[in-house]
Formats: structure tokens, sequence, C-alpha cells
């Protein structure tokens, strides 16, 4: 049987219209490329000259919409990146060193900084002059009741004694500094009525190598001055007159003759007796003293107090104890004068036991000291006493001394006085000096005064308002940070303000 083979034809309708359809789009490809090279050499024309592009940049020209030429401009081609998406977690460990570097490891471990989740230290005699901005050793500790702040002043005294510190408290209002000191091998010196308990304010702080003895009289006598001075006018409420300076000048001078005659110290009662006799005021004085002797009437009356009046017994007698500058804390308990309800009292002993304690703060050879000022809104609202310790903060570098100033609301300060007076400037003044400010939770109505004097910025204000117990935010310099304050067991027994609440029956 035979087959016939036949050959297929080699072009169909279809097979001419698939190549005719492909020959378009090659030809239209084509007329594409060709535009967009005309189009490209057209702006290669109008761009300018390589070494023309720096002078261009400098008058402000334009560029065109496609930017500046070459491989490094990056818009020649579409640069395109996928969006990455993590979690705050994995972001931490991918980009480390984000968090804030912290103040290093040198000075008293205070606890944990809560955002870098490392260890946090401070020591202001380390960060002066280490750290940019910061000017000064001082301390603001400002907080609520109840949120550890209390805690925290006494945790920096115990650490800072194991770095050879000393520490000073002259003014213990509630008697919560006591157990403390003498745990640690301190003194303490309780004054009240019914205690035994002396300190002379007019004793002579001990003469500095290198000073002469005519000069550190005149130093002696200029500090004596000073607290006569400071003691009348907070019992008198009122600045002192030009006559009434110059009967304490005159009544001062004459109680140490006296008492150098006697082989004695000048005491209180050897001042207060000379005011009270006009005639012997007329004796010393010469000139003035047909009119001096009237003038000192409520002079030698506000100083009857300290030896006759409510605080007889305290400062009216040679001093019980002397200062040992060995010892790593000493602190004066003021506790049985809280109960009177007049901080007038507070203020006068507080006085005279600044006044006795400056025989060490005064000693540049004493080594760095910390300077607790506990409760320290009671007893700023008198003019003396802030003017004693506008001094001894602005003294703090020189003397190698950090003033921890212990407060509930930073409008504390605002109440020393009226706006403009210098009462109010003075206890401002004691904000600015203070380089370091600790800020534990305030109270929501408290958040403008405490921004307001702080300069804190919207976030640091709502930390502030959130903060749980034992959490601070730390103003250093113009650096924040928010620390948790880390407390072992044993000083959390010893630093616990609350047992009288938590104790039953």
């Amino acid at each position: 049987m035979r087959i016939r083979a036949t050959a297929a034809p080699l072009f169909t309708p279809r097979t001419v219209k698939r190549a005719q359809a492909q020959a378009r789009r090659k030809a239209l490809a084509e007329a594409q490329r060709h535009a967009r090279k005309v189009a490209e050499d057209a702006r290669s024309a109008q761009r300018p000259a390589p070494e023309d592009q720096d002078d261009l940049a400098g008058s402000g020209a334009l560029f065109p919409p496609g930017g500046r030429p070459g491989v490094a401009s990056a818009r020649g081609g579409k640069l395109k990146l996928p969006a990455h998406r993590v979690t705050t977690a994995v972001a931490a460990g991918a980009y480390p060193f984000l968090a804030e570097g912290g103040l290093g490891a040198q000075g008293l471990l205070i606890g944990q900084d809560v955002h870098a989740e490392a260890a946090f230290c401070f020591d202001p005699f380390e960060l002066y002059g280490r750290l940019a901005g910061f000017t000064n050793p001082n301390l603001l500790l400002a907080g609520v009741i109840g949120m550890g702040k209390s805690a925290l002043a006494k945790s920096i005294a115990l650490r800072a004694t194991c770095f050879g510190y000393r520490v000073y408290v002259p003014c213990d209002p509630k008697g919560e500094w006591s157990s403390v000191t003498l745990q640690l091998g301190g003194s303490v010196i309780a004054l009240g009525p019914g205690l035994p308990g002396r300190l002379n304010p007019l004793d002579a702080p001990p003469r500095p190598a290198g000073v002469s003895v005519a000069a550190w009289a005149g130093e002696v006598r200029k500090r004596r001055l000073l607290l006569l001075s400071s003691l009348t006018r907070t019992v008198l409420g009122r600045p002192l007159t030009p006559m009434e300076h110059t009967a304490l000048d005159v009544a001062l001078d004459a109680a140490v003759n006296w008492a150098a005659g006697q082989h004695t110290v000048p005491l209180l009662p050897h001042v207060a007796r000379i005011l009270n006799h006009p005639d012997v005021l007329t004796k010393i004085s010469g000139e003035v003293a047909g009119r001096l002797g009237d003038a000192v009437f409520d002079v030698a009356h506000a100083l009857r107090r300290l030896v006759s009046g409510d605080l007889a017994g305290m400062f009216d007698a040679p001093s019980t104890t002397a200062f040992d500058p060995r010892v790593p804390v000493l602190s004066i308990d003021l506790s049985r004068l809280n109960g009177t309800g007049d901080d007038t009292a507070l203020v006068l002993a507080m006085t005279c036991a600044s006044a006795w304690m400056e025989a060490a703060l005064s000693d540049p050879s004493g080594g760095r000291r910390f300077v607790v000022y506990d409760e320290a809104w009671r007893v700023m609202r008198h003019q003396g006493l802030l003017e004693r310790m506008q001094a001894q903060w602005k003294l703090s570098r020189g003397l190698g001394i950090a003033n921890l100033l212990v407060i509930h609301r930073l409008s504390d300060l605002l109440s020393a006085g009226d706006a403009g007076s210098r009462s109010r400037a003075l206890a401002e003044g004691l904000l600015s000096d203070c380089s370091t400010r600790i800020i534990y939770r305030q109270e929501h109505d408290q958040l403008a005064a405490t921004g307001a004097l702080l300069g804190l910025t919207g976030v640091e204000m709502r930390a502030v308002a959130d903060l749980p117990r034992g959490r601070g935010l730390w103003k250093i310099a113009d650096r924040s940070f928010i620390a948790h304050h880390q407390l072992h067991p044993a000083e959390l027994a010893m630093f616990d303000t609350d047992a009288r609440l938590t104790e039953t029956a």
C-alpha cells in the first residue's frame, strides 16, 4: 500500500499575524529608546560642566529635577528599600549604643538606671571638674511623703562613709538620724529641755594652719557678730537698726575681754548681762553712750530667751562635748523641740548648732564632707538661717562640702518670702547653686511650679507625676536620668521611718 506524503505550508495566516505583532513591538521599543536618548541628550546639554557646579551651588542655582549628576548622587536609578519592622526589644539589641552612657562606675552605688538597665553611681566630688556644666557639689532632694527620699538621704550618708567621707547633720528635727549615726559609729548630741547636752555657740574654731593669730581673731569676731545678729533678728522678726548692731558689737567685745581675764570662754549670758546694763554700755562705748543704752532694750530681751526663757539650759553654758573631726557622722538631735508648735525655737537652736559646727566646716583640710539639712522647709522661712546657708553653699567648692537640702515640694522655696523679697531670693539662690536636683514624685498640682523652677520638659514632668516609690528623676547638670534606689535589707531595717505605723499591737 503506497502512502502519499504532502508538505505543510510554511506560512499560515496565524504565523503571519504573530510575526507582524512582534515586528510592531520591536519598532515601538526602538522608537521609545530613541526618544529617551534624545531627551537625555537635551538634558545633558543644559547641565553645567563639573568645574562650574560648585559655583552654581554657591550662588543658589537650582539643578534639574533629576538632581546633581554623578554616580554618588544615587538619582540615576530607582532606589527602593523594603520596610523593616521590629519590636523595641529587638531594636535595643540591634542598636545598643543609642542608650544613655551614664555617669561612669566611680562613686556611690545608688541603684539602677531604669532606661539603660545599668548600675547608677553618683559622687558629686568626683563629677566636679569632669562633667561639663557641673559647677558645684550641692544637692537638692524633693519628694512627697512616703516616696523614699529620707531613705535615699540616709543611704547616701551611709555609703559615703565607706569612701572616707564624713557626714554632718546640723539639725535633726524628728530624731530619725540618731540611730543611723550611732550604728555608723558616730556621735549624737541631743538638745532640749531637761537634757544634759550643752553647746556654746560662741566657741572659737581651731585656727587653721597658715593663718595668723590676728587674722583669725578678726574672723572669729565676725562669725560671732553674725550669730548674734541672726539670733536677735529671728526673735524680733525684723531687721536690726544701726544702733542695735553697734550695741551687739560693743557688748560682744566686752564679754570676750571679760572672759579672757577670767581664763574662760565667752558665753551668751555674758553678752546678755552687758546689754541689760545701759551704764556698762555707756562706760564702754563713750560718745554714743547716751543713746546706745536706750536703743538696746529690744535686743536685750531677745537674747534673754536663750538665757532664761524656753531655750535656757542648752546654749548658755560651756559645751559639754568637743567637736571630734574623726567621727564619721555627727548629728544634732532637736526632736525635743519638735512638739512645741513654734518653729522659732527650732530655728534658734539650729542657728546656734550651725555656728558651733562651723568649727569643722571651715577647715579646708577637714576632707570631703556631706552636710545634710533634713526637713529644711521648716527653717527656710527665716532670713537669718538662709543667709548662713547661702554662705555655706557659696563656699562649698573651696571647703570640700556637699550640702544636701531635703524638702517636700519645690514650692517650699517660694514660701520663704514674698516675690521680690530678700528671703525669696536667698531660697531661689540655694536652688541655683545645686548642680544636682533629685525629684521624687510630686503631686499634680505641684507640677507647674516644679517644671518652672527646674526647667523640666514635658516628658520629664509626666515622669515626675507617675514615679513609683524609690524612683526619682536625677537632673545632673544638663543631663537627666531615671534612677531606682536599691536598698540592702540591713539598710531597709535601719532607715524604716514607718515603723510606728506598721507595728502591731
